[in-house]
């Protein structure tokens, strides 16, 4: 197949990269091309617009562009820098995809769980409707809307609504590592907030499975069928490293310290693959502490 892929330098972009260049024919957007190239080697062709690309030879497009979520406190310009980063992209694809006369018959297109905004401990699978209106519920429902707009009979769209994606290097566990491993981590806030979260090995085998079934659209929860509670995540992840958990975060420093992002960490979604799960889709680690401990092995 010939894939155009946005975001191939983020963490899932990257993965996605090395498990498919042997396999497919890629074409990567970057908005630094020539880093891009050097980081991804030679069996992929980098561009830095999408008017460099023909979309009539596209076969799939998988879009996961967007400016990291966390990292820089939530101001006013950066929160516009979040939005246009994965809308303005997104637009440009579906339009793209419209104009061709062969166009891609797949769209698999990013969102995130924050699509829910701020739940508490009820399962929340994809029909889950009753959305908490905060930043990243607008964020990740615009998002949605403008790449459900590429539907039509020649193009299946697919939304991935992506939890915490756990990865030998780079994502949340490399965050959390350096105190666990010290004997300095511990629960954040009240503890209770879910952590919904999904192998590294599992987040790229759904989206091959999206891939090769061309019967499945629409929505798609990609997290581990066992989400579990901060607590419950620190506890597993010190026993794994083997060392106590003993210096928890209170919830007023966290918000010193990050603001209005500190509610990502603080509040959380119980959210269950239903969608994947209905399809037929076998998670490798669907718990926590065997992912864990193959990950840190």
């Amino acid at each position: 197949m010939h894939i155009l892929l946005t975001g191939g330098t983020g963490l899932i972009g990257s993965a996605l990269v090395a498990q498919w260049q042997q396999q497919h024919k890629l074409t990567v957007l970057s908005r630094s091309a020539e880093k891009a190239q050097r980081r991804l080697g030679i069996n992929v062709k980098v561009i830095s617009t999408l008017t460099d690309v023909d979309f009539n030879t596209v076969d799939v497009v998988v879009n996961l562009a967007g400016e990291p979520i966390v990292g820089k406190r939530w101001t006013a310009a950066q929160k516009l820098v979040l939005c246009n980063s994965r809308w303005h992209c997104t637009e440009q694809i579906v339009l793209a995809i419209k104009a061709a006369s062969k166009p891609p018959k797949l769209l698999i297109s990013g969102s995130a769980i924050g699509v829910y905004g701020a739940q508490q401990s009820q399962c929340i699978s994809e029909d889950y409707s009753h959305y908490h209106n905060d930043f990243a519920h607008q964020l990740c429902q615009r998002w949605e809307t403008l790449a459900l707009e590429a539907e039509s009979p020649s193009t299946r769209v697919c939304i991935l609504r992506t939890g915490i994606v756990l990865a030998k290097a780079g994502g949340a566990l490399s965050k959390m590592l350096p105190a666990f491993k010290l004997g300095l981590g511990g629960r954040i806030g009240s503890g209770e907030q879910y952590m919904s979260w999904i192998h590294m090995r599992d987040m790229l085998r759904l989206i091959d499975f999206l891939l090769l079934h061309p019967t499945l659209q629409g929505t798609f929860n990609a997290t581990a069928p066992t989400p579990v509670t901060n607590s419950a995540f620190s506890q597993s992840l010190a026993e794994v490293l083997h060392r106590p958990t003993l210096l928890p975060m209170p919830a007023i420093i966290l918000k010193f310290a990050m603001g209005e992002m500190a509610d990502l960490l603080l509040t959380g979604q119980r959210v269950i693959p239903a969608n994947l799960s209905k399809a037929g889709f076998e998670f490798t680690f669907p718990t926590l502490t065997p992912a864990l401990q193959e990950l840190l092995k």
